[in-house]
Order: structure tokens, then C-alpha cells, then sequence
């Protein structure tokens, strides 16, 4: 991980969990990667909540323009869905069953939601790392009212436990949470430092020319094969965590595209 990265997930932690820790002293130029990289992963308020943390530390010239900027982050509001419909439909049915029980826990609910959404965020950007931050923030945070034993239960149901695993080994693997702050990690992942990284190194270009076939004037159909092989890429990547959402998000989003020609 070099300076700017570190400094980058420094920033975060403190904007996001007010988790200290001192930045390294970079260039201008720098600054500007590292101000690229957080617009590219849509985490502007958690980072200048973290410069403003740091604004006063000595040699760290970090521009005003990224302690002044008002800046929020975008966060849908719409419920997230899964793209197989079998389990999209088990998904409401548990959301509805939820709402309605004597017991009814809105926190599982809720830490369901952003771990489905995280989900889609993989699967069609690589991953945002914003929706990882609002998992961690949410369980450091409210944890407590979280019954993970529904939790735990649904996310098996819907055939995502790994992936919301792969979540939780994220928090653990940049964010400092420890295991048992997450009780849906059984065990960490591998690979989450790695696919991290990767998001954030390669969030910027990955979610340029997002069409997959487009009709030339002359009638005949175009495809982008870039971001057809990048699609593929992306899926194998995730295919061991969710098998049957990763191959339903492929084909869907395959399916939008061809029925987007005529438009």
C-alpha cells in the first residue's frame, strides 16, 4: 500500500469511526490522487470530516479547497433488491414477515439492506467503499440493537452469508474492526484486503462507458467489448461469494443492455 492509499483509508477511518491515526506528509500532486480516489469511491463527506480531523497537523499541506469543499455523499434511498427474482421475492417476504412480528428488530433490517446494497455495488462498480463505511459505521454505532441470529439466518435464506462475510472481512481487513465486532464472520476472507485495493485502485476507469450494445446510424449493432470482458471479470471475481446473485446480476444486466438498443 503506498502513501497515498494509506493516507486515503487514514482519512477515512478518522471521518468515519474517529479513529486517529497520524497522516504522512505528501506533495500537492499527491493530494490530488488521493482527492481523485475518494469523488471516484463517492466517500467526499467521510474523508473531509477526516481532513478537517487533521487540518491543524504540522507539514501536511493539505489543500484548502479539501477542507472547505461542502460535500455530501450520495446515498440511495430506494429498497436495495437482489437480481434473481426467487430470491428477490424471499427477500420482500422477509422484510414484510419482519415488520409484522412481535418481536420485530428494525436494526437486522436495516444491516440487511446495506449488505444487499454493497452487493449490488460490487457486482455492477467493482465495489464502493462508501457502502462498506456505513456497514462499519452502523454496527460500531447500533450495533447492539442488531439481532444477528435473524440476521444470520436470513442472509443464509438468501444465499449471500459469504458475501456479507466478505463485507465484515473488509471492516476487519482496512477498517481495524475486529472479528468479534461482527458476528457474521466466521471466518475472514482471504482475499478482502486485496479486492479492496483493487476497488480502489481501479474504481475511476471501471465505471466509465457503462453501455454494453448500442445501434449505429447505419443500423447495424455495436457491442463494448471492454466492458462486456470487465462485467465478466468482475462476476468471476465475486462468483465463489454469491454464486446464484452474481450469474442473475450477469444475465440481467446483459438482458437491460440488448433491450436498451431499440431506445
Amino acid at each position: 500500500m503506498d502513501i497515498i492509499t494509506r493516507n486515503f483509508f487514514r482519512l477515512l477511518r478518522s471521518g468515519s469511526l474517529n479513529e486517529y491515526e497520524p497522516l504522512e506528509p505528501m506533495s500537492a500532486f499527491k493530494w490530488d490522487r488521493l482527492d481523485r480516489m475518494v469523488h471516484a469511491q463517492h466517500v467526499e463527506s467521510y474523508a473531509q470530516k477526516g481532513v478537517r480531523n487533521h487540518q491543524f497537523d504540522e507539514m501536511m499541506n493539505i489543500p484548502k479547497r479539501l477542507i472547505n469543499d461542502n460535500l455530501e455523499d450520495s446515498v440511495g434511498s430506494a429498497q436495495p433488491q437482489l437480481s434473481n427474482r426467487l430470491l428477490n421475492r424471499r427477500l420482500r417476504k422477509i422484510v414484510e414477515a419482519e415488520r409484522h412480528a412481535i418481536d420485530t428488530n428494525i436494526g437486522s433490517i436495516e444491516v440487511l439492506h446495506i449488505i444487499i446494497a454493497n452487493i449490488s455495488g460490487m457486482l455492477n462498480k467493482g465495489m464502493m467503499l462508501s457502502g462498506i463505511i456505513r456497514l462499519g459505521s452502523y454496527l460500531r454505532n447500533k450495533g447492539d440493537k442488531v439481532d444477528f441470529v435473524k440476521l444470520e439466518d436470513w442472509l443464509s435464506k438468501l444465499h449471500i452469508r459469504r458475501m456479507a462475510q466478505l463485507q465484515g472481512s473488509m471492516l476487519i481487513a482496512v477498517f481495524n474492526f475486529e472479528q468479534d465486532e461482527i458476528p457474521f464472520v466466521q471466518r475472514i476472507e482471504p482475499s478482502a484486503y486485496q479486492l479492496v485495493l483493487r476497488s480502489v485502485l481501479h474504481s475511476a476507469s471501471d465505471t466509465a462507458e457503462e453501455w454494453h450494445f448500442r445501434q449505429s446510424r447505419s443500423g447495424f449493432v455495436q457491442n463494448n467489448s471492454t466492458l462486456l470482458r470487465r462485467n465478466l471479470r468482475r462476476s468471476l471475481r465475486y462468483i465463489n461469494y454469491a454464486p446464484i446473485e452474481t450469474i442473475s446480476n450477469y444475465f440481467n444486466n446483459f438482458a437491460r443492455s440488448l433491450q436498451e438498443i431499440e431506445e
